[in-house]
């Protein structure tokens, strides 16, 4: 692939730079909802061309808030955005589940493509246990799972989930995932906070998997090791089949109150991850079996007693080495009719705390469809300033830490370099980093001011970025980890 600079595109990137070096590795996200048409299609039924037309505007968007990466919602409710011989079309995308697109197409495989030709990560995410979302509305196929095998669920709170204690649904689950990880090119599968359901005030009928599987074992302590279990189970699959996929996780965001327990966080919540999600999010990520941790912490930053700033630190201090990104709710701007959510500044504030708390690498933002009316200005503060200029999903060292080779140059007579890259494992992009004058010549004195998705050559005009005296520019390669190689001076 060959793509040539042009001084008009290069214009933008003023040489002007802020003071304190924008971050070169940052995750940046957006979830994208398809349950209910929350983001994506936005109706049920819609034609295929407009399906296709509303993706690339919605990651479009994206692209020009600085995002690097989607999370992606392909299977909300036992049901699949893509063709799978063990769940059926989703009733989200063609309005009656089990109904394929027509004109026929591969959702997945085109919402893949089209990402990743924007140099974005698409990291799938599903719902693992709910699979009716609304008893009384839903369209429900003929073949599908809860009809076939209607003994593995439970009806609560007008919703119908998998039972978590049954060990044929976990090795359902676990299929799911094998046969996404195994024919598309995913960077991660990614779960959000839905696994024991919310509680409702009914209780979750579950004696009879209880009394089966649960001999020996409280209540309690039982159903936080049916969720370990398919935790556990999920990540050897996915490791197995391909071991550059990540596996993330966006728990509600209280572990625990520390009222309960010495390690939880100083915080007043009714409901936690812990005792009423039986989610053990901490043992995961100690256990290495997660990849990445988002909490969702949709509270403003003055929140009495839970407060941004606070939990977003008690997390920070239990990655065990793990990723730890923030999950922010950008939806909170259309609820709100005043206070912290009617703010200009309530997004770049949490942006700003988290940039000073080296243990947090990034942001996901909930959701897509908020970002359309440009709530309190925050995407201008994106474009603007926050997220101006690019940055590369942070490398996770333990999946892979071989950098890719450096790209050979060849002067062109016009001017212009031309980058190859010659190595056998491929690389997805090229970075380009501008060097003041006088700045030692280390890649962190530097500040990346362009990612060009490419997998062999690029054609660069480093005059036509309009240099001031002394300053100089560098390219990398970058491979699908996010690995750089050592740079180069082009000019």
């Amino acid at each position: 692939m060959r793509i040539a600079f042009f001084l008009a595109f290069f214009l933008f990137f003023s040489t002007h730079l802020q003071a304190q070096k924008p971050p070169q590795y940052e995750f940046r996200a957006v979830w994208i909802a398809t349950v209910e048409n929350i983001d994506w299609p936005s109706k049920k039924g819609i034609s295929t061309d407009s399906q296709k037309a509303e993706f690339i505007r919605i990651l479009d968007l994206h692209k020009l808030n600085g995002m690097n990466a989607i999370l992606m919602h392909i299977r909300p409710a036992a049901d699949a955005f893509y063709p799978s011989k063990l769940e059926p079309w989703s009733e989200y995308l063609t309005g009656q589940q089990g109904l394929a697109p027509d004109p026929y197409y591969d959702p997945l495989l085109f919402m893949i493509e089209e990402t990743h030709k924007r140099g974005m990560e698409f990291h799938a995410w599903l719902n693992p246990y709910r699979a009716v979302n609304n008893l009384y509305g839903s369209s429900i196929s003929p073949g599908h799972v809860t009809r076939l095998f209607p003994q593995w669920f439970i009806n609560y709170g007008g919703k119908k989930y998998f039972d978590p204690g049954l060990p044929v649904v976990r090795e359902h689950i676990n299929r799911v995932i094998k046969d996404i990880v195994e024919r598309y090119d995913v960077d991660a599968i990614h779960f959000d906070d839905y696994f024991y359901p919310y509680p409702e005030p009914a209780p979750f009928h579950d004696e009879a998997s209880y009394a089966k599987y649960g001999v020996g074992m409280a209540r309690n302590e039982w159903r936080r090791s049916n969720v370990d279990s398919i935790i556990l189970m999920v990540s050897k699959t996915i490791k197995a089949v391909n071991p550059h996929v990540k596996f993330g996780i966006s728990p509600f965001g209280i572990w625990r109150n520390k009222s309960k327990d010495i390690r939880g966080s100083n915080s007043k919540a009714a409901i936690t991850n812990y005792d009423d999600l039986y989610a053990d999010i901490l043992l995961w990520l100690e256990k290495g079996w997660i990849d990445y941790v988002v909490p969702q912490l949709y509270w403003e930053t003055s929140h009495s007693y839970l407060s941004f700033s606070m939990l977003m630190d008690w997390w920070s201090q239990y990655t065990y080495g793990r990723q730890l990104f923030i999950g922010h709710g950008f939806y909170r701007s259309l609820e709100s009719r005043k206070g912290a959510w009617k703010t200009k500044t309530e997004i770049p504030k949490q942006i700003k705390a988290l940039r000073q708390n080296a243990d947090v690498l990034g942001s996901v933002f909930f959701s897509s469809k908020s970002f359309e009316s440009n709530p309190n200005g925050w995407c201008d503060s994106l474009r603007n300033n926050y997220y101006k200029y690019p940055a590369l999903v942070p490398p996770m060292p333990w999946i892979d830490n071989v950098p890719p080779l450096p790209p050979l140059l060849e002067n062109l007579q016009d001017g212009k370099v031309r980058a190859y890259y010659r190595g056998a494992e491929p690389v997805k992009m090229f970075a380009i980093y501008l060097l003041g004058k006088n700045e030692p010549e280390v890649r962190e004195n530097a500040t990346l001011i362009k990612l060009i998705v490419a997998e062999k050559t690029i054609d660069v005009d480093p005059w036509a970025i309009g240099l001031k005296a002394g300053e100089k520019l560098f390219i990398s390669t970058v491979d699908r980890n996010n690995n750089v190689s050592k740079w180069v001076k082009l000019n």
